[in-house]
């Protein structure tokens, strides 16, 4: 099993990325760099947070059009895992891997917080690790969090299980209180058609060891590790 960590201009989560996996889970790990077209044989995609490109134009936008970002669609389209973490899931909405869009925070400022999750679903190959409801404790760090799509692509989301998490209490409530950033029903994370690829605005690759406060966000790299082995 092989990660690849993408690494655009701008990327600033991509070496805590990188940690988990190679360190953490003591995987093979590499990088890869926003003018490569090889994957290098990567049997999991990564998508760090940071500031693609500066976030110039619209967040994401820019590094959508990244020749690197060719050969993971292909990818994505083939059934290989992709997760995309904040600036990450901004990236895989703006080419098209992910339905809808990352606006400015409903607050109208940077966000860098601890946050509490409700597990949404546990059928995926990213959270068959969590039990559906149970929260976990992640932080976040973004400007343009707050997620947003359509009546049509919202209906399709709730109707097939896509919504992968949920900003919430500790206790699991969703009310309005608890969103942290005005995203559309606390929408946290969603799955692609296929369940292969994930996008999520908190960062599990910052809450993988209780060093950093929290380790809950190990749960989602042991289960794409596990996905990968065939181990449910």
């Amino acid at each position: 099993m092989k990660f690849g960590v993408l690494v655009f201009p701008g990327s600033n989560c991509d070496h805590d990325t990188y940690n988990v996996a190679a360190n953490v889970l003591g995987a093979e790990t590499t990088m890869l760099w926003h003018e490569s077209t090889d994957l290098q044989g990567c049997d999991v995609i990564l998508v760090p947070g940071g500031f693609a490109y500066g976030d110039y134009l619209r967040t994401g936008a820019i590094a959508s059009f990244a020749p690197i970002m060719q050969p993971v669609k292909r990818f994505a389209d083939s059934g290989g895992l992709v997760l995309g973490i904040c600036n990450g899931f901004q990236i895989l909405c703006e080419s098209g891997l992910l339905p809808g869009a990352l606006m400015r925070n409903a607050a109208q400022h940077y966000l860098c917080k601890q946050v509490h999750l409700r597990t949404e679903t546990a059928d995926s190959p990213f959270t068959h690790g969590l039990k559906k409801g149970q929260v976990v404790r992640m932080p976040v760090g973004h400007m343009e969090g707050n997620y947003f799509c359509d009546a049509e692509t919202l209906s399709q989301l709730k109707k097939n299980d896509r919504i992968a998490f949920r900003y919430a209490s500790v206790d699991g409530s969703t009310e309005a209180e608890h969103n942290a950033n005005g995203s559309l029903e606390n929408i946290a994370g969603i799955l692609s058609e296929g369940r292969n690829v994930l996008g999520m605005m908190p960062h599990p690759d910052r809450s993988s060891e209780a060093l950093l406060g929290s380790a809950d966000g190990l749960s989602i790299f042991k289960s794409i590790a596990q996905s990968m082995a065939g181990v449910s």
